[in-house]
């Protein structure tokens, strides 16, 4: 502040942030759509042709009007960035009508710079292409692809025999319809594939066959099909949340298993699991009519070291002792058992008070006396909930006040060259008028 209390802008020399070298103001831009990065360029001659190297490309329709704005845009960028430079990341976001064309000029230039992860995203309108041809992605540069499609967008057959993505470690899936006949051969031409994730997904045909050497994480949300299984012999996590059939899994290294049912799940496992380490089970409404079924899930998990279950599993098998009154103890192993409520108010009612049969819990723990048992109470849960509610609000919050800022910086700076600009006009006038001044006085006034 200077001594008249009006706030000054600092030099550039001054400014910490325009002192970094440019990879790392990229990262720092990493998020921000392209044409916020381009709106940098007013803040100094340090910031003017920063933008034509980031490797980060994030396009979005929402930002324009209209297409032809939109497209005029992307036509700019991709012809006034500097061609030397690779491309790290690509973001697509549509909500508009975008011609195949279009997408697929957006997409080369990516790969034609080495792009490693790309992101394409159709936004909940009315009018946006509902088919995008996954044969459009063919790189040998690519490493990380996410498809978020809007109501099931449709991905044809075609990619089974196209779709060649040799260095692609993560595949995330989400709103798609696969149209597959042979969906043993969907992945196989992805031979570095280690992360996979199908969420709210369609797979017609015969089902989906995921058959992968390298395959480590898998996770399926949603996933509607007629039939699936799994063969991944590297397995290591695996995620099924709301299949609406059972899964055949054939995964002898799987060392982490969720489960996030409804009802009751039925996991088929010719080998069961000899290296599970980890095993959350979790079902909301586990019907006493499906507790047999439940209880050979359990059983499949025998080799486990830490299970998590969740208070409903053992309030239904509560109810029926009898199923295991007879039977040994499976779980050799097991060091923790962790019993927690799914919701963290309903037990908080009288009326709905569980009591937890001693025999079920023997039942878990005869076999490994030095297991630790572990109730977590509704207050855990909720103080739980509240400090991530509480984290993820200062997060917002600490995101809002830095756009903010950038916001205040880029209209200083607006203000400074336009100041700076009125000064120069004004030091140039003076001197016209000074100069036409001396000619006066000189020659006189022109007759």
């Amino acid at each position: 502040m200077d001594g008249s209390g009006r706030y000054k802008l600092r030099n550039v020399e001054d400014d910490r942030l325009s002192n970094l070298p440019d990879d790392l103001i990229h990262k720092i831009l990493y998020d921000a759509s392209i044409k916020h990065v381009m709106a940098t360029s007013v803040l100094s001659t340090r910031w003017r042709f920063l933008w034509a190297s980031t490797p980060y490309l994030n396009f979005s329709t929402e930002e324009f009007p209209n297409l032809p704005e939109f497209s005029k845009f992307v036509n700019h960028v991709l012809s006034q960035r500097n061609n030397l430079l690779p491309v790290f990341l690509v973001k697509l976001a549509f909500s508009k009508m975008v011609s195949e064309e279009f997408v697929k000029r957006i997409m080369d230039y990516g790969f034609s710079h080495n792009v490693q992860q790309l992101a394409v995203t159709l936004l909940p309108e009315e009018k946006v292409i509902t088919d995008f041809p996954l044969s459009l992605i063919n790189s040998k540069s690519l490493k990380h692809l996410t498809l978020n499609g809007r109501n099931y967008c449709c991905a044809h057959d075609r990619i089974t025999s196209t779709w060649e993505l040799p260095a692609l470690t993560t595949l995330h899936l989400n709103n798609v319809i696969l149209f597959c006949y042979d969906t043993t051969s969907l992945f196989s031409k992805c031979v570095n594939l280690k992360n996979l994730t199908l969420s709210d997904c369609y797979v017609g045909g015969r089902g989906i066959g995921i058959c992968h050497s390298q395959l480590s994480d898998l996770t399926l949300i949603n996933l509607e099909c007629d039939c699936y299984n799994v063969v991944a012999p590297q397995l290591k996590n695996l995620t099924l949340r709301n299949y609406n059939v059972s899964p055949r899994i054939c995964a002898p290294g799987l060392a982490s298993l969720i489960i996030q049912q409804r009802y009751s799940c039925e996991l088929i496992s010719k080998d069961g699991f000899p290296a599970l380490d980890k095993a959350d089970m979790n079902m909301l409404y586990p019907l006493k009519s499906n507790a047999s079924k439940i209880l050979a899930q359990i059983q499949l998990l025998h080799n486990v070291k830490f299970l998590t279950l969740n208070l409903e599993i053992i309030q239904c098998l509560s109810s029926c002792v009898e199923l295991i009154s007879h039977k040994p103890c499976p779980f050799a192993n097991l060091k923790s058992l962790k019993i927690y409520p799914r919701d963290a108010y309903w037990f908080d009612d009288p009326k709905n008070k569980v009591t937890i049969s001693t025999q079920v819990i023997n039942y878990f723990l005869d076999s490994s006396p030095s297991t630790t048992f572990t109730v977590i109470s509704n207050k855990d849960i909720r103080r739980e909930m509240h400090n991530t509610s509480s984290h993820n609000l200062m997060c917002k919050l600490c995101e809002f006040l830095e756009q903010k800022y950038t916001n205040i910086r880029t209209n200083k700076a607006h203000v400074k060259r336009k100041k700076n600009y009125l000064q120069d006009n004004s030091s140039s006038a003076n001197l016209t008028i000074i100069s036409l001044t001396v000619l006066i006085d000189r020659h006189g006034m022109p007759t």
